[in-house]
């Protein structure tokens, strides 16, 4: 009797619990449904409302599953498709130095007959108004830049501005309420956190590959080696997996945000090795803001010559420590000098934040604009001393500059713009290139209005300023342009350009 009592209680038992935990099961069903219905139907929409929605939704996922990073950063990241060169371009022939910039723009690319170089890489939308960044080297010297979405909507993109020394550019496509990444915080990035890098390599569209940052501060002389003498490398390397194409892509964190451009990759061969480098995202952020406000960037100098600390520098000049960055030298007129900074400081901290490597001051200096004030701790002999620094541009000045549009081109004087989203569809077109004013010369001559929008050149479509620029460069003797007037008319304009050689007869 007893262990039947038992055996029926331990029944009872064992069916309460099933009945409470299918309850609870149920209860959680309903409860987190919603998230994950919403978020199916987000994985439908390439808007910043469902992107949000994906951001909402994150943090019901697991720690170690990336699938949520995965759908956050793939509407947001783009393929940039370049064409560079005129008709009668040359692709050069054959493997030529190693060149980590090369190998992005797809290395095994040659073309055997003239004519425009294609090259690919990524890009990055930041703002759901259209605004992308990728890198300079990606875009450099193009005619055309085409962006493809993750749900194949394709775009002319319009180069808003580029600067070479951090190798970033910022483009834009007219169209609203797009994907976008957040924007993360790279100061609190520590090495050995999860990321996942995304882009296009070798024109595979949204390839999303999982790893680790490696190291922060990276300094591989890379951009200074290139010509650029104010040039800022601190690199974050991660080993999550980076090949030709996937330069100007997104580096992400695990809530999904942007914490670096990926830029650059250490290999013998082209293809992943192990090493790749992101531009940390608190310097793009600085950069973009620059040149969507100013069409340049707004570099501040401290103006000294610096190096690390090492132990054999500590020991030659009789340093406390193997902390802070060595001055070498000042520049005389310079930020630094005016300061009172002297030859053999130690550099120990910017606004309270320590700086260890020559690199980290550079990102540091380069975050400001000329006529911002920094605070500086030193070390002179055995004493700590507190500076004020007003940093100045290179041309030793504290005012702010406005360089023209990188959209606005100019030939032989007629000056060309981008044409607006609300013009191509007001007039009917796919792309072109506005007149924005016409000075004394042959296309003044020829009757070329001011407000005339460029759809071809001797039937060949234009897409841009740049391209119409590069076009025009590359012809002489008669030509035609075709287009439509601010009303809408089309017209055909012939212009007779001089030889190649020869001044322009006016």
């Amino acid at each position: 009797m007893m262990s039947r009592f038992f055996q029926k209680h331990t029944i009872a038992k064992g069916v309460f619990a099933g009945l409470v935990g299918g309850l609870v099961s149920l209860m959680g069903f309903y409860a987190l449904a919603p998230q994950f219905f919403n978020r199916q139907n987000a994985d439908l929409q390439q808007t910043a409302s469902a992107q949000l929605a994906r951001y909402a939704a994150l943090t019901a996922l697991p720690g170690f599953d990336f699938t949520g990073v995965a759908e956050i950063a793939n509407p947001a990241v783009v393929h940039i498709k370049t064409t560079s060169g005129g008709s009668n371009s040359r692709q050069p022939q054959g493997d030529g130095p190693f060149d980590p910039f090369e190998f992005f723009n797809n290395p095994g690319l040659r073309f055997d007959s003239p004519g425009p170089r294609m090259a690919s890489g990524s890009g990055v939308i930041i703002s759901q108004d259209g605004y992308i960044v990728t890198n300079n080297h990606v875009i450099a010297d193009a005619t055309k830049i085409e962006v493809v979405l993750n749900d194949k909507r394709t775009y002319n993109a319009e180069l808003i501005g580029a600067d070479k020394n951090t190798d970033l550019a910022v483009l834009r496509i007219s169209d609203t309420d797009l994907p976008f990444l957040k924007l993360g915080n790279s100061d609190e990035v520590k090495v050995g956190q999860w990321v996942v890098a995304v882009g296009n390599p070798f024109n595979l569209n949204s390839t999303v590959t999982l790893g680790i940052v490696s190291a922060m501060g990276r300094n591989i002389d890379l951009l200074r080696s290139q010509g650029n003498q104010y040039a800022i490398e601190n690199f974050i390397q991660t080993d999550a997996a980076i090949n030709p194409g996937n330069s100007g892509g997104a580096l992400v964190n695990v809530s999904g945000e942007l914490i670096g451009v990926n830029t650059a990759i250490a290999s013998q061969t082209g293809s992943y090795a192990g090493y790749g480098f992101a531009v940390p995202v608190n310097l793009v952020k600085k950069v973009v803001n620059d040149l969507m406000k100013f069409g340049q960037v707004q570099r501040a100098i401290l103006g000294v010559s610096i190096q690390d600390v090492s132990q054999a520098l500590l020991e030659e000049k009789n340093l406390s420590d193997l902390k802070g960055v060595y001055i070498a030298d000042v520049v005389p007129g310079g930020s630094a000098d005016k300061a009172g900074l002297k030859k053999e400081d130690v550099i120990l901290k910017i606004d309270e934040e320590e700086i260890n490597s020559s690199s980290k001051l550079q990102e540091k200096v380069g975050k400001y604009r000329p006529g911002d004030k920094i605070n500086l701790t030193i070390r002179r002999g055995g004493s700590i001393k507190e500076l004020k620094a007003t940093l100045l541009s290179k041309d030793g000045d504290s005012k702010l500059t406005t360089a023209a549009p990188a959209n606005a081109k100019s030939y032989l004087g007629m000056n060309l713009s981008a044409i607006t989203k609300e013009e191509r569809e007001k007039l009917e077109i796919k792309s072109g290139a506005k007149v924005e004013s016409i000075e004394k010369g042959i296309f003044e001559k020829s009757g070329v209005p001011k407000g005339f929008i460029i759809t071809h050149i001797n039937n060949e479509r234009v897409y841009s300023p740049q391209g119409a620029i590069s076009l025009l460069s590359s012809l002489s003797g008669a030509i035609v342009l075709e287009g439509k007037t601010k009303l809408g008319e089309d017209r055909i304009f012939a212009v007779k350009l001089p030889q190649k050689g020869k001044p322009n007869a006016e």
